[in-house]
């Protein structure tokens, strides 16, 4: 069959495909001109991690590991707080602009959904390089069924092309469903879609020790290694304030840490046996030995610190450690 030319497929050569460099609001946790999610259960400070956010862009107040940003407008959208009572009080503690944080005005009959031309047109027409969505569900259109791919799957691709073109960072506030023990992968309400969607999942979550301890978990990224865990304090008579980091997986995080304790007794049993009877055994076969078992090196090195001055080590050939207990 022959084609004309006019009929035939429009193709991109890739060798004519100008490269183009990532640009961070928070490296390597939210890209610009990209969409990120920031999920995790009610009560664990997504709305306060993102009134953070809007301090950050529009006051120039540093988040934990990131670069100041000189200050730019952004949108804050939301279909669960009242804007007098809740927003703007926590837009306060957090030190934003209020002049630079804008909300798209809507009316009950005629409510935003991320297929919206509103959402482009306010980015452009306001010069916004951020734009914060809570919670995304409520935004998905009352005749979406959030579970079935093939309805999601163009929202979230029309959106894409959205933070694409005007460079700005969308960010999409979710809650977790009800699957407590699954992996973290498919804790996000509706499809996997949403999730395959985005560049950058943040996870958050409390500690099992400290209800006022949550910690920021870089579930996924794409676009670059993944940051630290980075924990804060939210719920005591300070307020909010950031901790540093904190050594958690989005996993553990979600089991609110009974598997990583269960694991870490695994690998400190292993280790007691490996060495009982004075026997001497370096670093790298402990690690290989537990590894068999299915215990990472990391609940290794926690182990260890759990053994405290039971547990005997030196540093052998330069670089070598070997382990023995007494």
């Amino acid at each position: 069959m022959n084609y004309e030319d006019e009929d035939k497929v429009p193709m991109i050569r890739m060798s004519e495909v100008e490269l183009k460099e990532v640009e961070w609001l928070w490296k390597p946790y939210i890209p610009f001109g990209k969409l990120t999610i920031i999920q995790g259960d009610p009560g664990n400070g997504k709305t306060y991690l993102g009134m953070q956010l809007c301090a950050a862009c529009t006051n120039k107040i540093v988040l934990p590991n990131m670069e100041m940003q000189e200050p730019f407008n952004v949108i804050y959208q939301t279909a669960e707080d009242g804007l007098g009572d809740t927003v703007k009080p926590r837009l306060i503690e957090a030190g934003a602009d209020l002049d630079r944080v804008l909300v798209i005005r809507e009316e009950p009959n005629d409510l935003l959904t991320l297929t919206d031309d509103r959402i482009e047109r306010a980015i452009v027409e306001n010069d916004a390089r951020m734009i914060i969505l809570d919670p995304v569900q409520a935004f998905l259109g009352e005749k979406v069924d959030m579970n079935r791919a093939n309805e999601v799957r163009p929202i979230f691709r029309h959106l894409s092309d959205v933070a694409e073109r005007t460079g700005c960072s969308i960010n999409l506030i979710g809650h977790l469903n009800k699957n407590e023990g699954s992996s973290s992968s498919y804790r996000g309400l509706g499809s996997m879609d949403i999730r395959a969607g985005v560049r950058s999942v943040l996870l958050i979550g409390k500690t099992k020790d400290d209800p006022n301890l949550k910690v920021m978990v870089h579930d996924k990224s794409s676009l670059a290694p993944a940051g630290a865990s980075i924990a804060f304090i939210l719920g005591d008579e300070d307020g909010f304030r950031w901790v540093g980091e904190y050594d958690v997986t989005a996993d553990e995080l979600l089991f609110n840490s009974e598997k990583k304790q269960n694991k870490i007794q695994q690998a400190k049993d292993l280790i007691c046996s490996l060495l009982e009877g004075e026997q001497l055994l370096l670093s790298e076969d402990i690690d290989r030995a537990a590894l068999e078992k299915g215990i990472s090196a990391r609940t290794v090195r926690d182990a260890k610190k759990a053994l405290g001055d039971a547990l005997k080590s030196k540093t052998i050939q330069g670089r070598k450690k070997v382990f023995w207990m007494e």
